[in-house]
């Protein structure tokens, strides 16, 4: 059996050196980055030896008049957010773990988002270009520095929730866009079936909400734009909230989305799951998922609902949940859970997947575990 080793590398060409060099001593490898999303998905089972990317780091490429940034895949992703906000820019994504050092690989690797998601969707509307490195040592490259190049393979959408199983992501080619000059955020108080109807008349009026969560009782609106924009939309849509809407100072907008985070990051002993619903399901769950004692923090018009449990046993409750939402839902935090639970049923779509790990990943090298069952005959296979 071989020996678990650990690789650091620090460019392009040590990640290609590691991969390929253990081949045949050591078939089997993790990649792993901050940490941050290590209970996300399956638990994976040992490998032979850890990719660790965390030294695989730094800004390549920057652009600003062209939009665009190119980085190392174990950047974290705040020294991005801070590089670009020298430029008056940012990439429009904000993921609870990004204040715990969450890297861009690791969240390409995850399809990690947070509230901004309603406006802006994931990093896989947002990333244009990747460099990986794939099990026999191949350093494959898509996309590029030029938001209208949309020629060859889009391997950006294939990486984007793979969880480290189909390669190392490498180097990753953000969008960003400019900072907003002004934002806001209103409260509306309200339960959740009316805050899911305030939401939809949200949408239908076109007051353009850079983010719409539903948590702890109240509807929060983020507007972003010019000032007279965002004064504009915001007295509109204190008209149509009614006598419970209120606009937070930065200190309260800060605490509130603060609040939403710590929903997905979880604390000890919690169970934290992300599940996908349609929109109308919406109001039903998260309904439910509140009589049962969870904190819920909902993207309503998306039907992006983070549901977080205290406490006790959650193997009876992940299995309710995966028999009413298949493959939409995801684990992200597994504290109330057996060792062995992360997917549910495989979905009828699961031989996509196999086929993109057997054509990506034919030895099976990477993430062993991370998909079970639906993976478990190709890592068998090889």
């Amino acid at each position: 059996m071989a020996q678990e080793i650990s690789f650091t590398p620090s460019t392009v060409e040590q990640v290609r050196a590691a991969v390929a060099d253990t081949r045949a001593s050591h078939p089997r490898l993790l990649v792993t980055g901050a940490g941050t999303a290590s209970g996300w998905g399956a638990p994976a089972e040992p490998a032979d030896a850890v990719i660790d990317t965390t030294s695989l780091t730094g800004v390549l490429k920057y652009a600003p008049s062209d939009l665009t940034i190119a980085v190392r895949a174990g950047t974290p992703f705040t020294t991005v957010q801070e590089t670009l906000a020298e430029a008056g820019q940012r990439v429009v994504l904000d993921p609870a773990r990004a204040r715990r050092g969450a890297t861009i690989g690791g969240l390409l690797a995850t399809a990690d988002a947070g509230p901004l998601r309603t406006a802006f969707g994931s990093l896989r509307d947002l990333v244009i270009g990747t460099t990986v490195v794939l099990g026999d040592g191949t350093v494959a490259r898509s996309g590029g520095h030029v938001i209208k190049n949309v020629a060859g393979y889009d391997l950006a959408k294939l990486f984007h929730g793979s969880l480290g199983t189909l390669g190392v992501v490498a180097e990753v080619v953000l969008r960003s866009h400019p900072l907003p000059p002004a934002m806001c955020t209103v409260a509306v108080e309200a339960g959740a079936v009316e805050a899911f109807d305030l939401a939809g008349k949200v949408v239908m009026t076109g007051l353009e909400a850079s983010a719409l969560e539903w948590s702890g009782g109240r509807l929060l609106v983020k507007l972003e734009g010019t000032p007279e924009g965002v004064e504009q939309r915001e007295r509109e849509l204190c008209r149509l909230a009614g006598a419970t809407a209120r606009v937070l100072t930065a200190e309260e907008a800060d605490a509130a989305w603060a609040g939403v985070a710590a929903i997905a990051d979880g604390v000890q002993g919690t169970t934290v799951v992300r599940i996908g619903t349609m929109p109308a399901a919406g109001p039903v769950l998260v309904t439910r998922m509140v009589a049962a004692g969870a904190a819920v923090a909902s993207s309503m018009a998306i039907g992006v609902h983070t549901v977080r449990f205290a406490g006790g046993d959650h193997d009876e409750l992940l299995t309710q949940l995966h028999a009413e939402f298949g493959a939409a839902v995801t684990v992200l935090r597994r504290d109330g859970l057996s060792a062995d639970r992360g997917w549910g049923p495989p979905p009828a779509p699961v031989r996509v997947l196999q086929a993109i790990k057997r054509q990506f990943d034919p030895a099976g090298r990477f993430g062993a575990g991370r998909f079970s069952p639906w993976l478990e005959d190709e890592e068998r296979a090889s």
